[in-house]
């Protein structure tokens, strides 16, 4: 239960910053570069939520909805 926590909390701070970096594309009209660092996170945490998933399949923690 804790884990399926986690991952769901990792989502939604991807989506965040999904959303701040809209928010800071339309504020700053390309001017500054955080646009580009909250993109950034976004992909790095998106790579993390990805192998954290494949780890927690593999070692059976995390099984695929039946």
């Amino acid at each position: 239960m804790i884990v399926h926590i986690v991952l769901i909390v990792l989502f939604l701070i991807v989506v965040a910053m999904l959303f701040q970096a809209l928010f800071f594309l339309a504020r700053d009209k390309g001017e500054t570069k955080r646009t580009v660092k909250a993109l950034t996170w976004r992909i790095g945490l998106s790579v993390l939520l990805f192998v954290l998933i494949l780890v927690l399949w593999a070692v059976g923690l995390l099984k695929p909805a039946a």
